[in-house]
């Protein structure tokens, strides 16, 4: 099992933050533009909860591609705690899934100057013989290339 912790600045507050990660057209261009997901819906999504279910673009190596296959796609589920200002958050695969394991929480917190630091703490976890540590290296990889586009995003998304 690998632990990973992804930190990145967002240029709002921490209020504005949570607002923007839970509204549907953000959602919805997120996925389908700025991760360029092969297919996304938006499940359900309040002020508290949100269940998606997507197929990402993915660059993994030809091993962990072989295991997975082309059609590789998860459900998220998480659940919004505002006192905590965190997300707790789990993905189902549709494929393996006894045998993949990603959750984590999301926490931001306020960064002075109208800023805020979203600080996502996963679990990573392939119980693959022979394979696991590179699926989990690798879906490391994915998550971090992720966040950097999110990270970016939403900048761009709040300065409008």
């Amino acid at each position: 099992m690998r632990k990973v912790k992804i930190q990145h600045t967002i240029n709002c507050d921490v209020d504005t933050f949570w607002e923007v990660f839970f509204d549907g057209e953000f959602t919805d261009q997120l996925y389908n533009e700025a991760l360029a997901f092969k297919s996304f819906e938006l499940l359900e999504q309040s002020d508290s909860s949100r269940r998606l279910r997507g197929v990402p673009n993915m660059s993994m190596p030809k091993p962990v591609m072989k295991v997975l296959g082309d059609s590789f796609g998860y459900e998220e589920r998480g659940e919004f705690d505002r006192e905590k200002s965190e997300y707790n958050w789990k993905i189902i695969a549709n494929v393996l899934t006894n045998k993949l394991r990603n959750e984590g929480t999301l926490r931001v917190e306020a960064a002075g100057d109208g800023k805020c630091r979203a600080c996502d703490e996963m679990q990573i976890e392939a119980k693959i013989f022979g394979l696991g540590g590179l699926i989990e290296s690798s879906t490391e990889k994915e998550f971090r290339d992720a966040w950097a586009k999110i990270s970016r995003f939403m900048n761009e998304w709040v300065a409008r």
